[in-house]
């Protein structure tokens, strides 16, 4: 896709425009959080255009020179910058891609144990560390939300709110069945057991992109447990909201307050609507993210983590990476994230080719 240098001078002008705008000093409130995303979504662009503009105003002048001396000293410099060109010229394609809304958003994570029984809830803690750690290379914040612990140390069902740059944009492609291979702490025999685990990624909403009334809510409180039910506190403390329109039910019960339970069981129910309104509304382009990497269904699988073998498979773009412990550990899935962005960019560049 060639952007022309119309275009580029387009972009530069906005930028200038927007930059100019948030630097007046007269946004308030909710004026200046849009302008100022708006901003951070063009940033990217304009730097891109800038930096494609210059090589070309650059190769324009060299090639424009006349005096036969200066030109031959300009050859070199002129078969860089055409080198060069083609890579910057694609970084801003990809750059100028249609993005999806959510992407600058924080998000939660939802994790479950599937089929496995104790060994799925140990496996789904694993990949919650996983995704820990990986947000802390990421710069980003993880706030437990609610957890539902298994006997032996595992977990049934967790969840979590994270928060930073560009969250949504780079944990949407982990949404999907996840599978394990490997011997079981409980397995006397030795033999490789396979277990599931469900995540669920949810760009978090702005209050004004999910109206709830209270009437359409059931609130219920009870007291805490934990792992074998044993109650955890004495108090009234756990919250369920049932979402009667619905039928969506959310709990926390990770705080001993039950104001700060029901504020995160919010939290997670104006997620998962706000994830049904964003199916509704994507229709066709839900589609095509079908045939790009996956479409981000629960019941997809979408990776497998081999222990004997140390090996971790997606299978949604076909990557074999032989580094489980490191991929585990948090850095080493950086390169995963990172096939999927570029999978899902190739394809959508093609699209726009077609």
């Amino acid at each position: 896709m060639s952007i022309s240098d119309a275009r580029l001078a387009q972009i530069s002008a906005r930028f200038a425009e927007m930059e100019a705008r948030l630097a007046s000093g007269t946004l308030e409130g909710k004026d200046f959080i849009t302008a100022s995303r708006d901003y951070a979504e063009l940033e990217p662009v304009a730097r891109a255009a800038a930096d494609v503009a210059a090589m070309r105003g650059e190769l324009a002048a060299l090639n424009a020179l006349d005096d036969p001396d200066m030109r031959e000293l300009a050859e070199e410099e002129i078969a860089r910058i055409r080198a060069d060109l083609p890579t910057a010229e694609r970084a801003l394609s990809i750059a100028m891609l249609p993005r999806d809304a959510a992407d600058m958003r924080p998000a939660m994570l939802e994790i479950r144990a599937g089929t496995g029984g104790d060994e799925a809830a140990l496996f789904a803690a694993d990949l919650f560390r996983m995704y820990e750690r990986y947000a802390a290379e990421q710069g980003w914040r993880v706030e437990m939300v609610s957890a539902n612990a298994s006997e032996i140390g595992g977990f049934k069902e967790v969840v979590a709110h994270v928060s930073g740059q560009g969250v949504f944009a780079k944990l949407k492609f982990e949404s999907g069945v996840h599978r394990v291979q490997r011997v079981p702490v409980t397995e006397s025999g030795g033999r490789i057991h396979t277990s599931a685990a469900t995540v669920a990624i949810l760009p978090e909403p702005d209050e004004v992109d999910v109206a709830i009334e209270d009437k359409d809510l059931k609130i219920d409180v009870y007291r805490a447990s934990g792992a074998g039910g044993q109650h955890v506190n004495t108090t009234d403390s756990a919250v369920r909201i049932t979402h009667l329109p619905t039928g969506t039910v959310v709990t926390c019960q990770d705080g001993r307050s039950q104001h700060k339970n029901k504020e995160k069981a919010m939290q997670v129910l104006r997620a998962r609507l706000f994830e049904v309104q964003r199916e509704a509304a994507q229709g066709e382009e839900a589609e095509a993210r079908r045939a790009m990497v996956g479409s981000g269904d629960r019941s997809e699988r979408i990776r497998t983590y081999n222990f004997p073998q140390g090996r971790v498979t997606d299978h949604r773009i076909n990557l074999t990476l032989h580094r489980l412990a490191e991929i585990l550990e948090g850095p080493g899935l950086a390169e995963l994230i990172d096939a999927l962005i570029a999978e899902d960019q190739a394809k959508r560049l093609a699209a726009l080719g077609e």
